[in-house]
């Protein structure tokens, strides 16, 4: 008998926002270690006719194995960027698959291996350097090959959208982040830009009499609540969407902490004269 423990809404959201933390400095710390591949050759695994999709995990239906295999026929022939998907379980192809879809420094092979903590691997082909940093590729894996969205769109979304995600960036030259935004992402660009106008409020607080504003506090400290603001509460937002709706909550959040740690010692220090 199968029996599933149900989270709270707000228990599962929490859950996915952390989670996303974890995998991207999990994937960062992977991709920094970068191990050596294990040399395996098994060329029977390969099918005796051309397709741009190997899948030996059944990752994906019939039509949609089709479907991908003519998408990436017909992508490859407007762009000349060559896109292969293999998914592997208990065996692998290994190095023959180089020889089998002639990859290059042009091509991009997606490995889906459900046995690992991530299920997207990535082997890239030099060319793509030109167009793509990195931290692309950190984040293309761990937005769709992460256990909560495997979870919810199965392991053939998580590859299609992969694959979606990375053709969407070539046809139009490149990009430095993936497009989207992701509910658990932009929670924590809120949280930052929160904390960092918490940070500038509390700095901004004056300590002398007389005293309105403590700009020379502010100041010394927006390093600090800049970084927290700028870089991670609005960057990543206008690098990923051109929606206004989370840059405008990521902005009242902003003066939400702003306006609160500002306010808070004001009301604190009133209260004994108050009182008295």
């Amino acid at each position: 008998m199968n029996t599933a423990f149900k989270s709270s809404p707000f228990e599962s959201g929490m859950m996915r926002v952390w989670s996303y933390a974890i995998a991207t400095l999990v994937a960062v710390w992977m991709w920094g270690m970068a191990p050596a591949a294990h040399a395996y050759d098994n060329p029977e695994l390969l099918p005796p006719e051309p397709t741009n999709v190997i899948d030996l995990a059944d990752s994906l239906a019939s039509l949609q194995e089709q479907s991908l295999d003519q998408q990436l026929t017909q992508f490859e022939q407007e762009t000349g960027w060559k896109l292969r998907v293999l998914t592997q379980f208990d065996q692998t192809p290994g190095r023959a698959v180089k020889d089998f879809w002639g990859l290059d420094d042009r091509s991009f092979m997606l490995i889906a291996d459900p046995r690992g903590g991530n299920l997207l691997n990535f082997s890239v082909g030099d060319a793509f350097r030109d167009f793509f940093p990195r931290t692309f590729w950190i984040e293309l894996q761990t937005r769709y090959g992460n256990q909560f969205f495997v979870r919810d769109h199965g392991e053939d979304g998580a590859i299609i959208g992969a694959i979606n995600a990375l053709k969407g960036c070539l046809e139009q030259g490149g990009c430095n982040a993936v497009p989207g935004l992701p509910r658990e992402q932009w929670i924590l660009t809120f949280v930052t830009s929160l904390l960092g106008g918490v940070i500038c409020g509390f700095t901004g607080h004056p300590r002398k009499p007389g005293q309105v504003f403590a700009w020379q506090w502010m100041l010394i400290f927006s390093p600090l609540w800049g970084m927290l603001f700028i870089a991670f509460g609005i960057g990543p937002v206008v690098s990923r969407t051109s929606d206004w709706l989370p840059l405008a909550r990521n902005v009242a959040g902003f003066l939400l902490g702003f306006v609160v740690a500002f306010l808070t010692p004001m009301v604190n220090s009133s209260s004994p004269s108050e009182a008295g």
